[in-house]
C-alpha cells in the first residue's frame, strides 16, 4: 500500500484544518458513485442489497474491516419523511472527499469507482433503515454545501463539524464526536484522559496552523505557568511524523482522531505498530464537538435521520460501523438534532 500527504478536516467553523496524516495514495476520485458497485452493497439501488444486506467497508483498501449488516427498513420512520424524498424514493448524500479523499472518512475504494469510507457507508445504513435507495455524490468542500443549499444533496455525510454559524443555515443530526487524539508507540506507557500535565517534559508533534495546534500550545502556556513545559516538534508530512515516532525523536503525535485510527490500523501488523493513547474534543475541554448529518434547514429531513440512526445505534449496527473503522472511541450514545455547536466566535 503506497501512501502520500495529508488529508483535509474542517473543525472550526467555516474553517479549513490540514491535518498531517497517511493517506492512501488515490488514482482520482469519482464525481459520483453508487453504493454497490459489485462490491455486494446492492449495485444500482446503492441502499443495499433487496434483502437488506448493507456491506461496510467494501473496497476500503484495509482502512476498515469489510463487515456485512442486514438492516431492517423501518415503514413508521419512511412515513415520516418529507413528501418530496418519499416520492423520489431516494436518499442523495453528498461528500466533500475531492480531490483525494480522506481515509478512512471518504475516499474511491482499490476498485476506483467505489465511494467507500465511514461517511458514505453510514449513508447507506441511514438510507436502508429508511426505506430509500441510495445515491452518493462526491464533491469539494465547498460544492458540498451548494449543492445541499440547491437542493442536488437531500443531506450531506462529511465529517461535518456542527456550529452555532452552520445552524443558522441548516439543520444536523449527530452521528459522530469530533475528537482529536494522541498517538503513541504500541509499547508506550504514555495514557492521556484530557489531563494536559502528562505531557510535560515530553515532545509531542503536531501539524503547523491546525486546531490541534491551537489547543497544545495552550497547554504548554498553562504549563509554563507551573515551570513546567512541552516540546512541541513540527514535520512535513505523515510519513515524517511516523519516521519520528518509531525512532523514539518524539514521544507522541497530535491529530484528528480519524488520521490515527487510520494510520494505528496501518501499522498494526508492521514492525513498529501504534496506538491511541487517549482523544480530546475537537472543540476544547468545555465543549464535546460533534459531527452530523447536514441538512438544508427546514427540509423537515434532520428528525427521521436522527430517529434512523438511533435504531442503527439500538440494535447494533452503529457499533459494528464504528468498530470496522476503528473508530469505537468516537461513539454517541444517540443522535441529537440540532445540539450545541462551536460558537459563532470560535476561529
Amino acid at each position: 500500500m503506497s501512501i502520500t500527504t495529508p488529508s483535509r478536516w474542517r473543525t472550526r467553523a467555516g474553517a479549513l484544518v490540514l491535518a498531517t496524516g497517511v493517506v492512501v495514495a488515490l488514482a482520482g476520485c469519482a464525481t459520483s458513485a453508487t453504493a454497490g458497485s459489485g462490491s455486494g452493497s446492492g449495485s444500482g439501488s446503492g441502499s443495499g442489497a433487496s434483502d437488506g444486506t448493507v456491506t461496510i467497508g467494501a473496497a476500503s483498501n484495509g482502512a476498515a474491516t469489510e463487515t456485512k449488516v442486514t438492516v431492517d427498513a423501518d415503514e413508521k420512520l419512511h412515513d415520516e419523511l418529507p413528501a418530496s424524498i418519499k416520492k423520489s424514493g431516494k436518499l442523495v448524500v453528498g461528500i466533500g472527499a475531492l480531490p483525494a479523499g480522506f481515509p478512512p472518512l471518504a475516499f474511491t475504494g482499490d476498485d476506483q469507482k467505489t465511494l467507500t469510507g465511514s461517511e458514505p457507508d453510514l449513508g447507506r445504513l441511514v438510507a436502508a433503515k429508511l426505506g430509500l435507495e441510495f445515491q452518493v455524490e462526491n464533491a469539494t468542500w465547498d460544492n458540498l454545501f451548494v449543492g445541499i443549499d440547491g437542493g442536488k444533496y437531500d443531506a450531506g455525510f462529511s465529517n461535518i463539524t456542527v456550529t452555532e454559524q452552520r445552524k443558522e443555515k441548516y439543520d444536523f443530526a449527530s452521528y459522530r464526536q469530533d475528537n482529536l487524539a494522541l498517538q503513541v508507540p504500541e509499547d508506550s506507557s504514555l495514557t492521556f484522559d484530557g489531563d494536559p500535565s502528562v505531557l510535560a517534559g515530553k515532545t509531542v508533534a503536531v501539524s503547523s496552523g491546525t486546531n490541534q495546534e491551537l489547543i497544545l500550545l495552550g497547554w504548554k502556556a498553562d504549563l509554563a505557568k507551573q515551570g513546567k513545559t512541552i516540546t512541541i516538534k513540527y514535520y512535513p508530512d505523515g510519513n515524517a511524523v511516523k519516521l519520528a515516532l518509531d525512532s523514539g525523536k518524539i514521544d507522541a503525535y497530535f491529530g484528528p482522531n480519524p488520521t490515527v485510527a487510520y494510520q494505528n490500523t496501518l501499522s498494526a501488523d508492521g514492525a513498529n505498530p501504534t496506538k491511541t493513547a487517549g482523544t480530546f474534543s475537537g472543540a476544547g475541554g468545555d465543549l464535546q464537538g460533534l459531527i452530523a448529518a447536514t441538512t438544508k434547514k427546514g427540509s423537515g429531513l434532520a428528525e427521521p435521520i436522527a430517529d434512523a440512526i438511533d435504531e442503527l445505534i439500538d440494535d447494533g449496527t452503529y457499533a459494528k460501523w464504528l468498530k470496522s473503522y476503528n473508530l469505537s472511541n468516537e461513539a454517541v450514545e444517540h443522535s441529537e438534532v440540532n445540539p450545541e455547536g462551536l460558537p459563532l466566535d470560535a476561529s
